[in-house]
């Protein structure tokens, strides 16, 4: 019987929820406003498939190296690739599977809410609702079992994800490979709590008024290097749009304050993986070619023999330029290293649950002149056509200024 005694060593990926034949676990949301396991003893027959399947109890910590192609891909269609975090090549490969007949799993908005949950797609239109990045933990539910399913009955599935949560869809099949099944994650930098967003959420409603029709945590309103978070909204003159350094929903993500415990020690931050194909973001694109804009480009890890395939598949919907794999993970901190815990977490929660939304983040986030001049000066480089060159020259100062400390 799984039982969490220490929150680090549950990852949220509702494999044991999916395997118990006694449907005796409910996945339970604790006062930070993450899910964790939670077992009905009256129930259980001690069949012990809910530790079997646990990612975090099995997880391999080992990097054992296997054969990887390295690309970098842009969608040929630019609304998609205007619509995607980075240069769309998920959509290419979902596309793919569902003109095979297949189905398409990955985290996206539930109807009509701004709740993230894992849900599948059957046509290429409705891929939309998986472009763009969730910067918040996805609630997997049933779909596990929904995919095996349909992999039983002899379908093609592609199963995308956080690599804890392909760790735990991997586990859930108990080694079983299927022919038809293609695993995607991404590199990961943690996974923010779904209260801090309702939160947030909540907040904007009583700041900006009006009826939201879309939230997008990484838009490119102002373009590929300079997103942000932006708000739609059904009133004319109210859409939101605030980028890194001014957003209290980025700020508090990117300061390592709202991430699941577990993701301070993840388990699951390698290279070499169980999925098939690995996806991420690729800043700056000069550093690997000259043949490719800046508008959005995702770097492909093909892990497996399979990944090889759907890449030729679909080479017809990319741009795509092959990179030495070394090369290509070789400055991605977050592939291999977890986040630090800000010390402040734990306040930062308590806060969440005692203090009305908006003077939450306003205590948290004050708007100070410091936060204005930042915002300025990047909004004003992006304006002038610099902001990867100002970026690029920034960061070349701090590194060196770090290596004389």
């Amino acid at each position: 019987m799984i039982h969490i005694e220490d929150k680090k060593e549950c990852c949220g990926c509702w494999a044991c929820y999916n395997a118990c034949p006694k449907h005796c676990i409910g996945m339970k949301e604790d006062e930070e406003g993450f899910r964790y396991p939670v077992v009905d003893a009256s129930l259980c027959i001690d069949c012990g498939l809910c530790e079997k399947v646990c990612p975090v109890i099995h997880a391999d910590k080992a990097d054992t190296p296997h054969a990887q192609q390295g690309f970098l891909a842009q969608h040929k269609d630019e609304d998609i690739r205007k619509e995607s975090t980075s240069g769309g090549a998920f959509t290419a490969i979902a596309s793919w599977i569902i003109r095979q007949g297949g189905i398409v799993y990955g985290a996206g908005y539930r109807k009509g809410t701004f709740i993230v949950e894992h849900q599948g797609v059957e046509t290429e239109k409705d891929l939309s609702v998986f472009r763009n990045s969730k910067y918040v933990q996805s609630n997997v539910m049933n779909t596990f079992k929904e995919a095996l399913g349909h992999l039983k009955a002899g379908r093609w599935v592609c199963f995308s994800g956080t690599p804890c949560q392909i760790e735990g869809f991997r586990n859930f099949l108990r080694g079983r490979e299927y022919e038809k099944l293609v695993c995607v994650d991404l590199v990961c930098h943690g996974i923010p709590s779904p209260r801090i967003l309702t939160r947030y959420i909540e907040a904007q409603q009583t700041l900006i008024g009006g009826e939201f029709t879309n939230v997008l945590f990484r838009d490119k309103h102002y373009g590929y290097h300079y997103s942000s978070f932006s708000i739609y909204n059904k009133e004319k003159g109210k859409d939101y749009h605030k980028g890194v350094d001014s957003n209290a929903y980025l700020r508090a993500f990117f300061n390592n304050l709202s991430d699941r415990p577990s993701c301070y020690d993840c388990r699951f931050k390698k290279r070499y993986r169980r999925s098939d194909l690995t996806l991420w973001d690729c800043f700056p694109i000069e550093k690997f070619t000259k043949q490719m804009d800046g508008k959005g480009t995702t770097r492909v890890l093909v892990q497996s023999e399979k990944g090889e395939m759907i890449m030729d598949a679909i080479g017809n919907e990319l741009r795509t330029v092959r990179v030495e794999p070394d090369k290509l993970v070789s400055d991605v901190r977050e592939m291999f290293h977890s986040v630090p815990m800000n010390p402040q977490r734990g306040q930062f929660f308590k806060d969440c649950n005692v203090l009305p939304p908006a003077d939450f983040f306003r205590k948290w986030f004050p708007i100070t002149w410091k936060v204005r001049l930042n915002a300025f000066v990047r909004l004003t480089c992006h304006r002038l056509g610099i902001y990867t060159f100002a970026k690029r020259m920034f960061m070349l100062v701090y590194t060196r200024k770090d290596d004389r400390k």
